[in-house]
């Protein structure tokens, strides 16, 4: 569904309905009679409507994650925010920048619409920037040849699919001086290669089962999951980019099952 449109359309007809009453239909009734309820609706949603539209385009929008794949950084059920100015001002709907402010960093945690099917927002971390070289074997990342710092944290186990009990070693990750915490399934294979598809600027990578390196091309962006064994993201679908940007996720407002996690900034 697509609810920046939905809005858009209720906006539209909201207001034009208010603007046909304030310029001619007003002047047409007689003063003691009463709004019709088709004008008198619409008057009174399209101030909400209004205010509800802007705030979502131009300054915060929520969103739901549904996956596992940024574990433990952001788990099953978090409603999270998403700063919607602070890569630049977009358009609503066709989500085209008109006014550039802050370009996205290493360590980012960024919401954006997917690549294969713009429909649908995904929330990765970036891990390349346009001409970073990027480089993941044996679950080590390397970026520009410089191998990223990561100190283990222990044990991490979460559950999938509400019975299955996943066995994980974390570990903090340091990109670009921005630490977070990741986990790496040690039984798994570094990259699935079956799963990897044909994308976009697909030369400018080079796959073998211990990984892969890929150079990033101007005007995109290098997605990984924190949870890196069991996220689909810029090893397998390709490269972000920067047009399908939607803004950069920064707090845990909500979550049903862990009240504990309201307020989170999200690192």
């Amino acid at each position: 569904m697509n609810f920046p449109l939905i809005m858009l359309i209720l906006l539209t007809v909201t207001g034009g309905i208010w603007l046909l009453d304030y310029f001619l239909l007003r002047h047409n009734r007689i003063k003691e009679d009463d709004e019709p309820w088709w004008v008198e609706y619409p008057k009174s949603f399209f101030p909400v409507i209004l205010i509800v539209f802007c705030l979502r385009s131009f300054w915060v929008e929520p969103f739901k994650i549904p996956s596992g794949s940024m574990i433990p950084t952001l788990l099953v059920g978090d409603f999270i925010l998403v700063n919607k100015y602070t890569y630049g001002v977009r358009l609503p709907v066709i989500n085209k920048k008109v006014f550039d402010m802050n370009k996205p960093k290493r360590g980012d945690v960024m919401v954006f619409r997917y690549p294969d099917d713009p429909s649908i927002d995904y929330i990765k971390r970036i891990v390349g920037i346009p001409g970073d070289l990027i480089t993941y074997r044996n679950k080590r990342l390397t970026i520009n040849g410089f191998p990223v710092k990561m100190k283990t944290t222990g044990e991490y186990t979460y559950v999938e699919s509400g019975i299955n009990h996943v066995y994980s070693q974390g570990y903090v990750e340091s990109i670009s001086g921005h630490d977070h915490t990741i986990i790496i399934n040690p039984v798994a294979p570094s990259i699935q290669l079956s799963g990897v598809r044909q994308f976009p600027s697909y030369e400018n990578c080079d796959y073998n089962h211990s990984g892969f390196t890929c150079k990033v091309p101007v005007g995109n962006y290098f997605t990984m999951g924190d949870n890196r064994d069991s996220s689909s993201d810029s090893r397998y679908w390709g490269f972000v980019p920067e047009r399908n940007i939607v803004g950069k996720a920064f707090m845990v407002w909500w979550n049903f099952s862990d009240l504990s996690r309201v307020g989170l900034s999200i690192k």
